[in-house]
């Protein structure tokens, strides 16, 4: 996906045949998928995965989709990840409810996976936009996922992939402030274990790309909480 971080997709399902396919698509398309088989799973893995997406059954045990979907809307934290509700509640009033809570689409079961699949894209657009190419702004720097450019005032700056991906973080959501476990965990990925002081040295290195031709450093540590981006 052009170079960065894959986006993250939580799927939240108890239907263990229906969990397998979907993920098994969505990591086919390639996202990296984080599931969850109730609304209390969910609403704890959000914290922990930051995800990108979140594709959520209606019908769940015990906390059911629309009120983790209420909850994740009424959080400042959480208002903006992308919701999309799975649900075999046809009726038009059942949509209309679904979608004033807080939903940014509803499918209908049974629904074709292809369609799914786009419609994650469709959500991926607004949320992490340079995964589909989209040349990313700030200020007077400009990040062009799709021929892995980074220029600042029009002069081209050298970085390693590690930075660009760093940067790319950040220019997707300038002004929020990123912990050093959220970084090495959408930069580095889950699996891999890096030391957190990694995060502090390829953030020296992304500031010292940045400042490479003057300029004032753009990112700001925040302290005891992590770094952002203006």
């Amino acid at each position: 996906m052009a170079g960065n971080a894959q986006p993250i997709v939580l799927l939240v399902e108890d239907e263990a045949a229906q969990r397998e396919v979907l993920s098994y698509n969505l990591e086919a398309e390639g996202f990296r998928v984080t599931t969850a088989c109730n609304g209390e799973e969910a609403l704890m893995l959000v914290d922990e995965v930051s995800p990108d997406v979140i594709v959520l059954d209606w019908m769940l045990p015990n906390v059911s989709g629309i009120e983790v979907c209420r909850q994740l809307k009424t959080r400042a934290d959480t208002r903006n990840v992308p919701i999309i509700m799975l649900s075999a509640r046809s009726e038009e009033v059942d949509r209309v409810r679904g979608l004033e809570t807080g939903a940014d689409d509803y499918v209908i079961k049974p629904y074709s996976v292809v369609e799914l699949m786009a419609r994650v894209r469709t959500q991926l657009r607004r949320t992490r936009p340079s995964t589909v190419g989209i040349v990313l702004d700030y200020d007077d720097i400009r990040l062009d996922p799709e021929s892995h450019k980074v220029f600042r005032a029009d002069k081209v700056l050298k970085l390693g992939p590690t930075e660009f991906r760093l940067l790319t973080t950040f220019m997707e959501k300038p002004g929020r402030v990123w912990s050093r476990e959220q970084l090495l965990d959408r930069v580095w990925g889950r699996d891999i274990y890096v030391d957190t002081r990694t995060v502090d040295v390829h953030i020296g290195r992304l500031r010292k790309a940045l400042c490479q031709f003057g300029g004032e450093d753009p990112l700001r540590t925040v302290r005891g909480a992590g770094y952002a981006l203006g």
